[in-house]
């Protein structure tokens, strides 16, 4: 824990211009960003007596270690510098909008040739339409089962359409005509794609326009005597409107709109939203999110309004995709201060006027009161959700601090573990729990080149080896920028400022200046677990000694008894089977074997994977496999007779013989991947 006094900008030097700042803890790594009207009077705000500070205000100066700002000309300017640091750091103290669950959508890959339709939940990607979100992944697949009947288009996986193209026969719904196989050419890529953008149009809300045409489809085949196809469209145009009907009309004027609407207490507030397109609500999403200062219902309007539509504005930059990130109108409980620079930055966003507006009666305001009834609930089921998790996560990392007699709570914690097949082929994971929680943009797999020669022990020291080594190049990298910029006003003064005649960031701590992504290895853990007993330890531990690195905590986890090993101590330290502690630190350790295996199949599937076998000359792909599934292992090869092996389809005594002795050499031939 740092006094914010250490850090403080001397007096007199903050200037008094709007602009963006940001905080930084010692490692480098940008912690918060906001941005004000006053730069002098908001950050001297921060400097105040700390028992007057908010619960995560308080933590965040003292975690912080400098502070530093850009100095800009307007508002709309300062909004985007904002947005734009705080995607490119992800402060852990900013406002994240996590969503309360996984919802799922309806993703139309328009970036392929024969665009798919099907339920998707995860990030989204660019070249991707995605209507939604719903409540239910069922009450998509109910709406898209209708609807495949009159926009007949793909919806099975890659590898199930490439698969049908190399028979030449559709699948099922090929044949039930609930889908226009573009997999054997029954319709060109052209006319596939022209399906699945009328479906898109008609999930965006032409809904009227679809349908008067194919009823003017209808009559026309009426009309020529074309029965049948007259049948089949009026069939078409039921469905349509069965799928019409469940999305009920909420405003009657067929508006285009977001309505958002707030529920929250001092610490954590809860965000809903339905998105309302032709007037009927088209989908509905909801986000929990955690104050890092004391803020009202316009602060969280303009914070949500910046972060989401920003987001969606970068995902929309495929020229695939027409829909629009931000709709004619956005529907707020309450005005932020700069409304006007919000409603300037979200109408440049959508190359149109937008209007961001509080309703007052009608229709709209009746919607606006039942999201804020969904978010009520929402935010009520949240808290008893995380109470529990909340208080078990700080009972972990306190258990474990008091158990291991840590200097303080291990707020990061990477582990190591080991995967390979007898001795062979070794892989190793390192996973990174923040919080008590998973950070999997963290994760890293290796390729061990050494560690086979030695086993688990040798592997676990070159993983150490390698993390740590590249830990301490990136943090001498970071001190040599750091010295290459002057005192003289045009750069980081001695109290860490950026001053205003820097029209950017001079310093982007934690960002790989080459590829302009965040560091590998940047920051170190408080705590590094290795999976094994005391020799995985003593490894682990010699490493760091070797590196100079004194500031970290090593332990292994052993599995026979989950006890935990330390540096030097030659008894075990035994946590309770009921330890919050315990489970975390298990929690830990078996998402890296996780990891590990994961990786470890991945390269076996690829074919990536050596053996023994590849040291037999004329024993190919084909053989090799027919060798593993028949014995099982290539210990129990080795264990075989010629015989044995010459019996099998495909070989003979020579070929054999030639299996036995590269298997019964004194020195077989290692190949150990390189990383």
């Amino acid at each position: 824990m740092s006094d914010p006094s250490t850090y403080r900008p001397a007096t007199g030097t903050i200037p008094e211009a709007p602009g963006v700042y940001r905080f930084s803890d010692p490692q480098g790594r940008v912690i918060y960003v906001g941005k004000a009207k006053s730069l002098r009077q908001r950050l001297n705000s921060y400097f105040a007596d700390l028992s007057g500070l908010h619960p995560r205000t308080r933590q965040m100066v003292t975690t912080a270690a400098h502070v530093q700002w850009t100095v800009v000309s307007t508002e709309v300017e300062a909004l985007q510098l904002e947005y734009n640091w705080i995607k490119e750091f992800d402060p852990r103290f900013n406002v994240r909008y996590r969503d309360d669950k996984s919802y799922p959508v309806l993703a139309v890959t328009l970036n392929e040739e024969f665009p798919r339709l099907h339920v998707y939940r995860g990030p989204r990607k660019k070249g991707v339409r995605y209507f939604g979100p719903y409540a239910h992944a069922w009450a998509i697949r109910e709406t898209l089962d209708m609807l495949l009947r009159v926009f007949p288009a793909r919806t099975c996986s890659a590898g199930v359409f490439k698969r049908h193209g190399q028979i030449g026969r559709p699948c099922l719904l090929g044949y039930i005509d609930k889908c226009s196989a573009p997999c054997v050419g029954r319709v060109t890529a052209e006319e596939h794609r022209d399906i699945v953008e009328d479906f898109a149009d008609f999930l965006a809300g032409r809904t009227d326009h679809l349908v008067r045409q194919l009823e003017q489809k209808m009559a026309e085949a009426s009309d020529n005597l074309e029965f049948e196809r007259a049948a089949r469209l009026r069939d078409d145009v039921g469905a349509l409107k069965r799928a019409m009907e469940k999305q009920a009309v909420v405003l009657g004027d067929g508006t285009d709109a977001d309505v958002v609407a707030f529920a929250q207490d001092e610490l954590e507030a809860a965000v809903q939203v339905f998105h309302v397109r032709g007037g009927r609500v088209r989908g509905q999403r909801g986000w929990v999110i955690d104050k890092v200062e004391e803020t009202d219902t316009p602060a969280l309007v303009e914070r949500f309004v910046t972060q989401f539509y920003g987001e969606q504005a970068a995902l929309a930059g495929s020229a695939d995709d027409a829909s629009q990130p931000v709709p004619k109108e956005i529907l707020v409980p309450e005005l932020p201060p700069e409304a006007d620079s919000l409603v300037q930055w979200l109408s440049d966003l959508r190359g149109s006027r937008v209007q961001l507006r509080v309703p007052q009666r009608g229709d709209k305001r009746a919607l606006a009161e039942t999201v804020e009834r969904n978010a009520k609930e929402s935010f009520a089921q949240h808290k008893l959700r995380r109470a529990g998790d909340l208080t078990a996560r700080s009972a972990a990392l306190q258990e474990i601090q008091d158990a291991l007699g840590l200097d303080s709570a291990p707020l990061r914690i990477e582990c190591i573990d080991v995967s390979h097949v007898q001795g062979t082929n070794v892989v190793a994971s390192l996973v990174v729990f923040e919080d008590g929680l998973a950070k999997k943009s963290d994760y890293r797999r290796f390729e061990v080149r050494d560690g086979a020669k030695g086993g688990d022990v040798a592997s676990i020291a070159e993983v150490v080896r390698r993390r740590f080594r590249r830990h301490l190049a990136e943090a001498a990298e970071e001190r040599g920028n750091d010295r290459e910029i002057g005192t003289d006003g045009s750069g980081i003064g001695s109290s860490g400022e950026i001053t205003q005649d820097s029209a950017e960031p001079t310093v982007r701590t934690g960002i790989d200046p080459t590829t302009g992504r965040p560091r590998r290895f940047a920051y170190p853990p408080n705590l590094l677990v290795v999976d094994g007993g005391q020799p995985q330890v003593e490894a682990a531990a010699d490493v760091l000694a070797e590196l100079g690195i004194t500031d970290v905590a090593v332990c292994g986890l052993a599995k026979r008894l989950e006890e935990v090993w330390l540096p030097a101590d030659p008894d075990p330290v035994i946590l309770s089977r009921t330890s919050e502690g315990l489970y975390l630190l298990q929690r830990v350790r078996d998402e890296a074997h996780r990891f590990a295996i994961t990786y470890h199949r991945q390269r076996r599937s690829k074919g990536m994977v050596s053996s023994q076998l590849d040291a037999v000359p004329g024993l190919g792909p084909a053989r090799r496999q027919a060798l593993l599934k028949h014995f099982g292992s290539v210990k129990k090869i080795k264990a075989a007779e010629v015989g044995d092996i010459a019996a099998l389809p495909g070989f003979g005594t020579r070929t054999a013989e030639a299996v036995v002795a590269a298997l019964h050499a004194e020195d077989p031939q290692e190949r150990t991947a390189d990383a």
